[in-house]
């Protein structure tokens, strides 16, 4: 069994939202270390979600999009006997947001047309209101635990 995590790695706020959060989502929508670039079309993103929703603070909207795409269980392949069993486990808060995440950019970056400051808003907006493919992809993560739900006593 794995011991606890000595030093978890702690991030940093962004700059102009003073947020976590925010700083997570530019990190994982960063490619080839391009930071700045990154940095833009999140801050571009949330300024698109505050207009289109005409709301105060688009950071709330952005964590009920990470609240609602989270899964709460997932399913872990596990070898017994000489036969693999989806065994399904509940997912760690940080696991949670990391799913959250990768599930809303990959949406985002999946759709065509557009600019990516556009898609990821779109993906974030639908995500805060229980719809969209990362919705999809958290409902699909969850009827396969319920269906793998018999082998829950593998999970140790």
């Amino acid at each position: 069994m794995r011991g606890p995590v000595k030093n978890r790695n702690i991030r940093k706020p962004d700059a102009k939202y003073h947020s976590v959060e925010v700083s997570t989502l530019i990190n994982y929508v960063m490619w080839e270390g391009k930071k700045t670039i990154a940095t833009t079309v999140v801050y571009d993103a949330l300024e698109l979600i505050k207009t289109q929703l005409k709301v105060e603070d688009p950071i709330e909207v952005y964590k009920e999009a990470l609240r609602n795409a989270g899964p709460i269980m997932e399913i872990r392949s596990r070898r017994v006997g000489g036969a693999n069993y989806q065994v399904p486990r509940e997912v760690r808060p940080e696991r949670r947001i990391f799913l959250a995440l990768r599930w809303i950019i990959d949406a985002a970056r999946s759709k065509k047309g557009a600019g990516m400051a556009k898609k990821l808003a779109d993906e974030i907006i639908s995500a805060s209101k229980n719809e969209g493919e990362a919705i999809k992809k958290r409902e699909n993560v969850h009827k396969m635990a319920e269906a793998n739900k018999a082998f829950a006593h593998f999970a140790w």
